[in-house]
């Protein structure tokens, strides 16, 4: 029988840094009421929470991204609500060039042993918060596809409703992975209210599903314009907090 080994590598070398996992279940109605009309709430309304250290343009990027179970023209995704991180020469030109909602923060992220614990802080308020311990270490996993759903769009200078210099446009992240290691964690997960993130508030935690390290095997990538969105109905979700895709009249 093949043991099932941790990838190795440098000591100190940012490539070797799983990535938290944390999957929740919430209300169907609640993530309905964040996404923009042409998107449909996924099969299962879950929200897809990531902590990573990886590096972005050769230097380390500490981050968490938000994203909820969302289909656009009847393929399943995720859509992306908030790309949380510390590296700002990363932020600005991610969202000028795809509509990735990328901002800035800062995120504690570590492992010592067993234990993992992480923060993601806004404004000096923790809004994120996991502590767990490594339970079991699992197999490595098949082959799988995923979508990941922004929205890249610039409103017209007149600000007249409903018009576009660049009319919103849905952007599809295609990625294939496998997984090379993963290990399911025991802990707890804290949302904390906010009013520059929203989480809590948006989308109450009803369940944990799962939460787990994991370090993948990255097979494929591509990033296309995926159909418009109709402007008119567009144009409230045009406003949002900051530089996420949560909507200012949340």
């Amino acid at each position: 029988m093949t043991t099932h080994k941790a990838p190795q590598g440098n000591p100190g070398d940012i490539m070797n840094w799983p990535m938290l996992k944390i999957e929740y279940r919430t209300d169907s109605d609640a993530i309905a009421k964040l996404l923009p009309p042409g998107f449909t709430v996924g099969k299962d309304p879950i929200v897809y929470l990531t902590v990573y250290n990886y590096p972005v343009m050769d230097v380390p990027e500490y981050g968490c991204t938000m994203m909820v179970a969302a289909d656009y023209d009847g393929i399943e995704g995720q859509y992306a609500l908030g790309y949380a991180i510390d590296q700002e020469d990363a932020v600005y030109v991610s969202r000028e060039h795809w509509g990735q909602p990328k901002y800035l923060a800062d995120i504690k992220y570590h492992r010592l042993m067993a234990d993992v614990s992480a923060r993601v802080i806004h404004h000096g308020h923790t809004f994120i918060e996991y502590n767990g311990s490594v339970s079991k270490t699992d197999g490595p996993g098949e082959e799988f596809e995923l979508n990941e759903w922004w929205v890249k769009s610039v409103r017209d200078v007149s600000m007249e409703p409903g018009k576009f210099e660049f009319p919103p446009q849905v952007v599809r992240v295609y990625q294939k992975y496998k997984t090379a290691f993963r290990q399911t964690l025991k802990g707890e997960l804290i949302l904390r209210e906010s009013a520059s993130d929203p989480i809590a508030q948006c989308l109450p935690v009803k369940e944990v599903v799962d939460a787990y390290l994991w370090t993948p095997d990255f097979l494929d990538r591509s990033i296309t314009k995926a159909g418009e969105l109709d402007a008119e109905a567009f144009w409230p979700f045009a406003e949002t907090i900051g530089g996420t895709r949560f909507p200012a009249n949340v």
